[in-house]
């Protein structure tokens, strides 16, 4: 099921009413929406995906509008049923016919969904307009109120063509792109895909919706998000830009793995470190993705290079490609990577392979000591949870640890095991080995 309708006419509004919560930025600026976004919706039994699209304009010399009005055209392509938005309270609309002459000749079922008809009883009245669009079915709503959504819906049902009994599909990797704006998110989804699925432009913060696409990659399931980029919150100043940014930390915060993407281009910065950081801290398995590696030639790539490295030594687990989304270099390499950090993320060690493995690890570097020169000691560890993997050591005196040496625990793990991708927590807890006395 797609909405579809020019812009402004509560498309989104209506998006959020039928799957019941907050997934589509509404404001009153027409041409918030620009990507389409999905969301699966439950009704009288029935499942099916729900498409919100950008406002459809025929005729536009803006590039930009013309990637909105493509992203519209092949939600129509794809849906078994169009619900076309128009708004009562602008009335019948030049633009709404050239809308409904678009949808005239893609031969889908279409419902007229006449919303902002916000007073019971005026239905009848505002919709009887829309009749002259020559389309059957006109149904009045209202999505700030909720009010005849669910005769909407009942009609889609009756519509969708006959389903099959559910399939059992294994819970899909969920991949966030993030990074900062005009790095590349989007057109390194696009280049991951194949298609244009998302919206790019050079001007930063062209996309604003957390843009879900599920594929398959290796046989596995994987949701690909693409988000708006993530800039300080002291430069986050418009309530746009702080909805979009804040769908990109969900977006972060919901995922399995963080694709972050810097520009290679202008070096790694103090804002992609705190991306990085914030990945990191949520616990997320972590590609980096070094793009517009096109533009860096000579000299200047082996400077890029160390640079990288250096600024993000904080999540040293995470690899690095070195990718151009333009030319498709080393893109199809992006979702290996990540599903290689998945199974990292979810990784289970055995105690005797792990105390074995710190053991090696202690003999090759002295733990520290405080200054009466007790020394940290490591009795035993275990793994106590996953995703990211979690192990609990147990030693005499958590606070003999210092951050340093418990990197080298972490870097020697991550030699040892398949770690490579996902950070490693250590928990460290104080017990006194059975039979013997602390000195």
């Amino acid at each position: 099921m797609a909405l579809v309708g020019r812009p402004n006419v509560g498309k989104s509004a209506l998006f959020n009413r039928i799957v019941r919560r907050r997934l589509a930025i509404v404001e009153d600026t027409p041409g918030v929406t620009r990507d389409r976004l999905y969301a699966e919706v439950e009704w009288s039994g029935r499942h099916f995906g729900l498409v919100d699209t950008g406002g459809y304009v025929a005729r536009a010399g803006d590039p930009l509008v013309e990637q909105v009005r493509w992203q519209a055209e092949q939600a129509v392509a794809e849906a078994d049923v169009v619900v076309f938005v128009v708004d009562a309270q602008t009335g019948l609309l030049p633009a709404d016919q050239e809308v409904a002459d678009v949808l005239r000749r893609s031969g889908k079922p279409v419902l007229v969904a006449v919303n902002k008809v916000d007073t019971p009883g005026d239905g009848a009245v505002q919709a009887a307009e829309f009749s002259a669009l020559g389309l059957a079915d006109v149904l009045p709503v209202s999505a700030l109120h909720g009010l005849r959504v669910g005769d909407l819906l009942d009609r889609v049902v009756e519509l969708l063509p006959a389903s099959g009994p559910p399939e059992e599909e294994e819970e899909p990797v969920r991949v966030a792109v993030v990074g900062r704006p005009n790095v590349g998110k989007s057109s390194l989804v696009n280049a991951l895909l194949g298609v244009p699925r998302v919206v790019v432009d050079e001007r930063p913060g062209t996309t604003r919706d957390a843009v879900d696409t599920w594929l398959r990659h290796r046989g596995r399931p994987v949701v690909l998000v693409d988000t708006a980029g993530l800039r300080r919150r002291a430069r986050v100043d418009e309530a746009l830009e702080f909805y979009s940014a804040r769908r990109a930390e969900q977006a972060l915060e919901r995922s399995h793995v963080a694709v972050l993407v810097v520009d290679a281009s202008e070096g790694v910065t103090d804002q992609d470190q705190r991306i990085a950081r914030r990945a990191m801290d949520l616990g997320r398995a972590m590609v980096v993705v070094a793009n517009k590696w096109d533009l860096v030639r000579g000299p200047l790539a082996e400077e890029r290079a160390k640079q990288l490295y250096h600024a993000l030594r904080h999540v040293s687990f995470a690899p690095v490609l070195f990718v151009s989304a333009k030319t498709g270099r080393n893109v199809a390499r992006v979702l290996d990577a990540a599903l290689r950090a998945d199974r990292a993320h979810a990784l289970r060690v055995p105690t005797g392979p792990l105390n074995r493995a710190l053991e090696a690890a202690e003999a090759a570097h002295p733990a520290p000591s405080d200054a009466r020169g007790r020394a940290l000691r490591i009795y035993y560890a275990t793994q106590v949870d996953v995703r990211p993997p979690t192990l609990a050591l147990f030693v005499n005196d958590p606070e003999l640890a210092t951050d340093a040496y418990l990197r080298h625990l972490e870097a020697r793990l991550l030699e040892r095991f398949d770690f490579e991708g996902t950070p490693v927590r250590l928990v460290l807890r104080a017990r006194r080995p059975r039979g013997r006395q602390e000195r």
